[in-house]
């Protein structure tokens, strides 16, 4: 019924042996995520992309539909672009552009010191997220319909040939007119450690566009300190409470993760993007993009963060 609805050209609609024959029989897997494994594959234009099976979709493929009725029609150079989907009896596929440079989180929690002296310069990480800043702010206030992601995290940002940053994983996304502020949900989504309070329990207010902003500051935490938010491999993980952490590194002005030689400018950048990710009254993605643009000299402290009892920064 959804795709009779859809009836649309943009994404392309294949048949399962056109996707066989895209995906190249399936022989090059290239990921494997909750919903599915991850080819690459090649159009008939040499174009390359990459072919997401889904195998463990849930309910009536709510997965495959957020995907497509979500980033199927939106365009931005921040976005993971559709190219197009397969829906065949039980098979489902959608196929995206590819993203050569994998995702951010494997840069972020790399133990190869290469990775950060010459790829995540603070330059760079600026860049980054700046871009996913950019995408967000699309999603929440420049498509038709407000477009909540619920799944922002080092993972779910694809890199491309330069290293710029497309959000992808649309699977738990949900839409919403973009003049409703308050979203209801019938269960927690996303992952743990990016999961907003409020998503755990009302008593930490209603739920909006603002549980994409902590998973925002979450993730950008992470790209300043090279640490993990949530590792549950980490036996003593309730000593050390990230935001805490990096607010007293930056209050003390101590550095973060840097590369070994770093000039003065290159600090001021992360400091830049460790104040702006400290926010707890988490502000718009406009006002975001706003801050990370604007100078270091322009921004406020923001109040020092606390755990609560779900050991999540408060709102």
């Amino acid at each position: 019924m959804f795709l009779r609805t859809y009836g649309i050209s943009q994404p392309t609609r294949y048949t399962f042996s056109e996707v066989k024959k895209i995906a190249r029989r399936f022989k090059e897997k290239i990921g494997q995520g909750g919903y599915g494994s991850v080819y690459r594959g090649e159009l008939q234009n040499r174009v390359p992309v990459a072919v997401k099976m889904l195998e463990n979709s849930r309910g009536e493929g709510e997965v495959f539909i957020n995907e497509v009725a979500t980033i199927g029609l939106i365009h931005h150079a921040n976005i993971v672009r559709l190219v197009g989907f397969c829906s065949e009896g039980t098979r489902r596929a959608l196929i995206y552009e590819f993203m050569p440079n994998e995702s951010l989180e494997k840069y972020i929690f790399s133990h190869n010191p290469n990775i950060f002296q010459h790829l995540l310069v603070p330059q760079k990480l600026l860049d980054i997220a700046l871009g996913i800043a950019r995408g967000m702010e699309y999603l929440h206030q420049g498509c038709n319909q407000r477009i909540l992601h619920f799944d922002i995290k080092p993972h779910n940002i694809l890199l491309d040939y330069n290293f710029n940053p497309k959000i992808s994983d649309f699977g738990l996304a949900k839409l919403c007119p973009r003049d409703q502020s308050i979203v209801t949900l019938t269960a927690a989504r996303g992952t743990m450690g990016y999961i907003a309070p409020e998503l755990y329990s009302r008593n930490f207010g209603e739920i909006s566009y603002k549980s994409d902003v902590y998973s925002f500051g979450m993730l950008v935490l992470e790209m300043v300190s090279g640490r993990r938010n949530s590792d549950p491999s980490i036996e003593s993980q309730n000593k050390v409470y990230l935001p805490e952490w990096i607010y007293e590194k930056v209050i003390n002005d101590h550095e973060l993760a840097l590369p070994a030689e770093t000039t003065e400018e290159e600090k001021e950048k992360v400091r830049q993007l460790a104040i702006v990710a400290l926010w707890r009254n988490r502000p718009s993605m406009t006002k975001v993009v706003n801050m990370l643009t604007g100078s270091l000299q322009n921004l406020q402290m923001p109040p020092k963060p606390y755990v609560t009892s779900e050991n999540q920064l408060m709102p």
